[in-house]
């Protein structure tokens, strides 16, 4: 490779890095906001309504992810790092993993979450919805708890850097590595990520034909008192709508991403990076949705109805 191709290679790196450390400023802000103010019940003796429980663990796992993406190897533009031991490897990606993992499984959460409330109330929904708030607490740590179950094969494949005399990329010196994982194991990766976002895409094109089914109904009715709650329960699912649409839109453009640095190795590195970038746009994005949702009254939206 000549000298201008690999000047040009390592701009293009930095200015990844750039964006990334960018997406992690403004990413982790965003999170930490929302999970203060919904976890701020707690602190002052209050119960938290069940969206403020979910949107908590949704606030800590894009948290973890943004950190575990963006450190400790992806600084290495900026200044010198040491190889990783195995153990830090280990415990980096299975983290890492199990937080994607629950950031998942708590969107799928959110989403069922919303669709039980828009679903008209009979006898037995009353019941169901009666449950709702210690339901979503249970949802939520289950995520966590099977996400950690998904993930417990991690360690086992994952190593430190395999540092031999062929490798000619410094910065691949320094990349935690992975043995090849079984045919089983991707299939059930992927069975996995396709029944939650299935159960999403579900929910979601359901709530929008409720809401198109409730629109014809109260077309020339309802008190203004109704029909502000309608607009604010309306409001609510369509914040919902736009997190799901955006977390398998970028899902989908990673997984493509990792198809091709699977089959193109030439470019690793870059698009290793430029997967990163990807992995924690909707940890990015997400909280700044459900706080910017109603700029007449930011985080009203979820939070106070």
């Amino acid at each position: 490779m000549s000298a201008h191709g690999k000047t040009l290679k390592t701009t293009e790196e930095v200015a990844l890095q750039i964006l990334l450390l960018c997406q992690f400023v403004v990413g982790t802000m965003a999170n930490v906001f929302l999970f203060v103010h919904n976890f701020s019940p707690v602190l002052t003796g209050s119960q938290q309504r069940p969206t403020q429980v979910i949107l908590s663990h949704m606030a800590v796992a894009n948290a973890l992810i943004l950190f575990l993406t963006i450190f400790p190897n992806n600084m290495m533009a900026f200044a010198p790092r040491n190889p990783q031991t195995d153990l830090k490897c280990k415990l980096e990606i299975f983290t890492r993993l199990v937080a994607k993992s629950t950031n998942l499984c708590s969107t799928c959460v959110l989403s069922v979450h919303q669709f039980v409330t828009l679903v008209p109330v009979n006898r037995g929904k009353l019941i169901l919805r009666a449950s709702v708030p210690n339901l979503a607490s249970y949802s939520c740590y289950s995520c966590w708890f099977f996400s950690v179950l998904n993930n417990i094969y991690i360690p086992i494949k994952v190593t430190g850097p395999q540092i031999t005399e062929n490798n000619t990329d410094s910065k691949s010196k320094l990349l935690c590595s992975t043995s090849r994982f079984s045919v089983g194991i991707f299939f059930l990766q992927i069975f996995h990520d396709a029944t939650f976002m299935s159960i999403m895409v579900w929910t979601s094109v359901s709530m929008v034909l409720l809401l198109h089914r409730h629109r014809q109904r109260m077309q020339h009715i309802l008190t203004s008192n109704q029909d502000s709650r309608g607009r604010a329960e309306t409001r609510a699912t369509h914040t919902i709508l736009m997190l799901v649409v955006t977390f398998v839109s970028f899902y989908l453009l990673n997984f493509i991403c990792i198809i091709f640095d699977t089959f193109f190795t030439y470019s690793r590195v870059f698009m290793r990076n430029i997967s990163e970038v990807l992995v924690i746009s909707f940890p990015t994005i997400s909280p700044l949705l459900l706080i910017f949702r109603d700029p007449k009254d930011p985080c009203s939206v979820l939070f106070n109805w």
